[in-house]
């Protein structure tokens, strides 16, 4: 394909260029040059335009800000606009790169817009972001462009990621389909006429955000290719994206930043061109933080090998990228030829986009117009409102009857505000819940809003005097110098968990915060890179408190000890105590508590309805992973005590993320859960609590009941090993992965196959009638897991294969039929690697859940059956079925992974090898950076099963030094499993036994 392609644009633009007018002695104009020409094919353009640059220019293009040429006609281009759930932010080149945020629809956080479980809403929701990204570029090009920094496929492994907010889901297929339908809607669905550029995040086992730049992800082939890289594929696959951003992490001991996938693997799923990215500052660890190269030139030049085009790094500043790239010419490291490589992707993006098209092309019209239209705030709201997932409904205490409720009280610290968070702009206007309830019942009902928050005053015992706001701005420092508790010496306390609160001022409403000194009262909510804004206030023993600031650069290395609060000479409020005994001892003064007068304002309303959850800038966000999946004990007894208030309660919790909340569960009548939802929160929550609108959300996660049911580690990537997520773990969740409630009741008929047995490559078809047997229209999402009964391998307790979206009028029957290819039960097979669809019965679940299965049929797959391994071919080590203690490392800086032992004990093991008789050897290439040599013993049936012989590994000196070593074994002869035992730090590569 690609090959017929470049024949027809050679043709094309030879043809081209013969057209040209020749006027001797005058300079082409720009108008008549063949790329300018949207009639010809992209290839040839991109090779016009290609050998019109300048070694020099090329090189500049790799940094993140093209520079304009304007020899050609060419202005800058920018990679990298962040549109996560709406166009969020961009940098300004002309401003030293400031972040400049964007006031236009923001559409609810990427795991409460999965839940909608609605391709065709997610798809409509990401063309309005490719207008909308349009409108932006259409104000201001140099600042807004037009490849955009989204969607985020990493998998949500573990919800204590700190990013969770960021992602779609645990399961791959479903992040596959909602990602499709994010980047195909903002791309405009037409690859060869680009509305916008948009690039997945961030390839690839990407889950935790403490070190990791320099921690490893370990991730073995099965894993890897049905869990982490299937969650990619999908959208690269349908053309729904341009390109990857490679993550921060190392991957099996290789930095993401050089993996070899990117050039391979992924370029691999799609004929269309890819523009690969960096992640900030990403090419700088290579040397720095990462050090697996010495030099920057050494470093780029392994970047522009892997694939990548655009380096984001040194902000506006491309000098050192462009310096070091000459070097690494230089030296010999890389050629121009791999340099054109990296710009042809670029060139085919920018010329799909339309930029070197009359009018910017095909999307070139569109306008800022676009920006929060009428049209987009209606989609938000819509999205909003599928989002809500109904956790729980007892004795139907939801829909509330608006006639009944007349007087409700609307309490939480998110009942009358709306966050938005990190890769969200900013709101340009707010429905909060409280809003939304408000105008739902109209001016005749009582409805009021409190945040349940104790206030406080804190007093130096010292002086007696109070610590006081003094204004909004960074000459008003707060200082311990009001005589009286007056407003300004008041501070709501609310505790976002794990004794992390935030002090809102009385007075003026503004948030206490550090500002790297003084403190002040400036900001209106939590924000920034560094969220200056959080503090614990820690007990003493004389009855005092202390105020520890834990604002999140105090968990960088570099930050001071001082971290305690302590009333300066002047009075004014710094760091300066490292331990509670130096710090100033504050006492404590309860003005109003917040529970009393939520209890008070429960007691007197028809409904309460609690809004609580997270600070999405606070609870876990890039760079600070959660520690507990809690909600905050300071919440929860605000909840404890409300719901004994008043049994009339309804909790809404809006999070970034699942929560343990087993009380709540038990006690509270109606749970809703959403994300941070956008401007149009308020209208939603209002829309499903009154009925509105009934709630089809389901979740993308399993919510467990406790951390205990989660691994003791957040870097534990091997999901089969470990038993992670719905697909492969046996605790009892609290929601199961697919849950969420209806206003109505759908029955299942019973499950129909069309088929009782199928080939490997044909298609599992099965029908069922789905019928609403309630008084409400309503939607169902009707979800196909299957099972693989037998296998040579272990394989998912059930896993998710299809899905339908149905909506049904009261009475009404629909039948549902959902398709599997065989192809997608398959799975990686270690001992070939290869996929391979198995021969076996395959049940077939269908139901509102993966905890509620509702039919259940199965079918027999005339697949293949896994052959004995045969170690007598080189066997790659990194394809072992077991393992205890290894970890899989980078085989070579370039490619190739090999497994690493680290100390004596530690085995890997081959299931069902089959051993020739007059199989006597073992060889294998190992290699030993440390001193002395190492071992690798030969057992059969366990790690201390009978010993066939013993390798020597001799020490190389380097990780990277591969020698080949070899024992005679004892004779044996079947099928065995294998162990290889290792006595010390080594790593092996492969091996064979012949």
């Amino acid at each position: 394909m690609r090959k017929w392609r470049l024949r027809r644009g050679i043709t094309a633009l030879a043809l081209a260029l013969l057209a040209l007018p020749a006027v001797p002695g005058t300079a082409l104009a720009e108008p008549s040059y063949p790329f300018r020409d949207p009639h010809l094919p992209v290839d040839a353009r991109v090779d016009d335009l290609l050998g019109r640059l300048t070694l020099d220019e090329k090189i500049s293009w790799l940094h993140q800000y093209q520079p304009a040429v304007p020899r050609l006609g060419i202005g800058l281009f920018k990679t990298g606009t962040e549109a996560l759930h709406g166009v969020a932010w961009s940098t300004d080149i002309d401003n030293n790169g400031a972040v400049v945020k964007a006031r236009g629809t923001v559409f609810p956080q990427p795991v409460g817009m999965a839940s909608t479980w609605n391709t065709d809403l997610v798809q409509r929701v990401g063309s309005a972001v490719g207008d909308e990204a349009r409108g932006y570029h259409a104000q201001n090009p140099r600042v807004w462009g037009l490849n955009l920094w989204a969607p985020v496929v990493n998998l949500l492994r573990d919800p204590r990621w700190g990013r969770n907010e960021e992602g779609y889901s645990e399961d791959p297929m479903l992040t596959g389909a909602i990602s499709t339908a994010y980047g195909s809607g903002m791309t405009g669905g037409d690859p060869d006429h680009l509305k916008s550029a948009p690039t997945l995040k961030h390839y690839l086992a990407y889950n935790n955000e403490v070190r990791r730049d320099v921690t490893s992800s370990n991730v073995p082939p099965r894993v890897l290719n049905e869990y982490d890289r299937a969650a990619f594929k999908p959208a690269i696959a349908a053309d729904a994206a341009t390109g990857m951003m490679a993550a921060y992490n190392l991957v099996n001991g290789r930095p993401a930043t050089v993996d070899p996938d990117l050039d391979t693997v992924v370029r691999g799923w799609t004929d269309q061109s890819l523009m690969h990215v960096t992640d900030a500052w990403a090419p700088n660890n290579l040397v720095n933080s990462q050090k697996y190269y010495p030099t920057q030139a050494e470093a780029n030049a392994a970047i522009i090998k892997a694939g990548l085009s655009s380096f984001i790094t040194d902000d506006t500043n491309a000098q050192p990228t462009v310096t070091a790239i000459k070097q690494a010419l230089a030296s010999g490291l890389i050629t121009e030829r791999d340099i054109d490589a990296r710009i042809r992707d670029i060139l085919n993006i920018r010329f799909r986009l339309g930029e070197f098209d009359p009018g910017g092309g095909r999307y070139g019209s569109i306008t800022p117009d676009v920006i929060n239209s009428p049209q987009h705030q209606r989609l938000a709201r819509q999205a909003a409102g599928e989002a809500m997932v109904l956790l729980k409904n007892s004795r139907q205490a939801l829909p509330l009857d608006p006639a009944r409720n007349r007087k409700v009280a609307v309490l939480g610290p998110l009942a009358d505000t709306l966050y938005s968070d990190w890769y969200g702009g900013d709101l340009p206007y707010q429905v909060t819940a409280l809003d939304g309830i408000r105008e739902r019942l109209g001016a005749a009902a009582s409805v009021d809003g409190l945040d349940g928050a104790d206030r406080i005053a804190l007093k130096d015992p010292a002086t007696g005097r109070y610590v006081t706001a003094t204004g909004t701005t960074d000459a008003d420092p707060v200082a311990a110098s009001g005589e009286t508790a007056s407003l300004a010496a008041q501070f709501d306390v609310v505790d976002w968990g794990q004794d992390v609160v935030t002090l809102r001022n009385a007075a003026n409403g503004r948030y206490l915060g550090y500002n790297w000194g003084p403190f002040v009262t400036r900001d209106e909510q939590p924000n920034g890179w560094y969220v200056q804004q959080q503090f614990k206030l820690e007990p003493q023993a004389d009855g005092t408190v202390v105020l520890r600031y834990v604002g999140y650069e105090t968990k960088e290395s570099w930050f001071a000890a001082e971290k305690y609060v302590t009333v300066g000479d002047d009075g004014a409020l710094k760091l300066g105590a490292s331990t509670p005994d130096d710090a100033t001892h504050f006492s404590r003064e309860l003005v109003s508590s917040g529970i009393d007068r939520a209890v008070a304002a429960a007691r007197a309303a028809d409904t309460a309805v609690l809004v609580v959850g997270s600070n999405p800038f606070i609870n876990g966000r890039e760079a600070h992973d959660r520690s507990s999946t809690a909600l905050s004990a300071g919440q929860e007894a605000l909840v404890k005590a409300v719901t004994t208030a008043n049994p009339r309660t309804v909790l809404v919790l809006q999070t970034s993320y699942p929560v343990t909340i087993n009380w709540e569960q038990e006690h509270v009548p109606a749970v809703v859960w959403t994300t941070h939802a956008g401007a149009e929160t308020g209208h939603a929550i209002a829309d499903v609590l009154f009925g509105d609108r009934n709630p089809s959300g389901r979740l993308t996660q399993t919510w467990y009941r406790s951390d205990r049911q989660l691994p003791p580690d957040l870097l534990e990537y091997d999901i089969i090993t470990s038993g992670q997520t719905y697909l492969y773990s046996n605790a009892k969740p609290l929601y199961p992965f697919g849950h969420g409630l209806s206003y109505t009741r759908f029955r299942y008929g019973e499950l129909r196959t069309a088929a009782q047995s199928v080939a490997a490559d044909g298609t599992v078809r099965v029908s069922v009638d789905v019928t609403n047997v309630g008084a409400r229209a309503g939607s169902e999402v009707v979800q196909l897991y299957t099972h693989q009964r037998t296998s040579r391998d272990r394989t998912p307790i059930q896993q998710l294969k299809a899905f339908e979206r149905v909506e049904l009028r009261p009475g009404q029957t629909r039948t549902v039929t959902l398709r599997v290819p065989a192809a997608d039960l398959a799975h990686w097979d270690v001992t070939r690697s290869r996929w391979v669809v198995e021969s076996s019965t395959y049940d077939l679940m269908v139901g509102a859940s993966a905890g509620d299965i509702r039919a259940r049929a199965s079918v027999r797959v005339r697949g293949e059956t896994i052959p004995a391994r045969d170690l007598a071919r080189p066997t790659r080590a990194e394809n072992f079925d077991r393992y205890a203690g290894v970890r899989l490392v980078d085989e070579t800086k370039v490619r190739g992974t090999a497994v690493g032992a680290t100390e004596a004990g530690q085995w890997i093991s081959f299931a069902g090898s089959a051993l020739r008789p007059d199989a006597r050897t073992f060889t294998a290439m190992v290699a030993k950076a440390g001193a002395g040599a190492g071992a690798i013993q030969v057992r059969l049936g366990s790690p201390t099963g009978r010993l066939l012989g013993t390798a020597t590994v001799p020490s190389t000196g380097d990780d990277y030094r591969y020698v080949s070593t070899s024992a005679e074994l004892a004779r044996v002869a079947g099928n065995h499993d294998v162990y290889l035992v290792f006595d010390s730090a080594l790593r092996l590569a492969d091996f064979s036994i012949r």
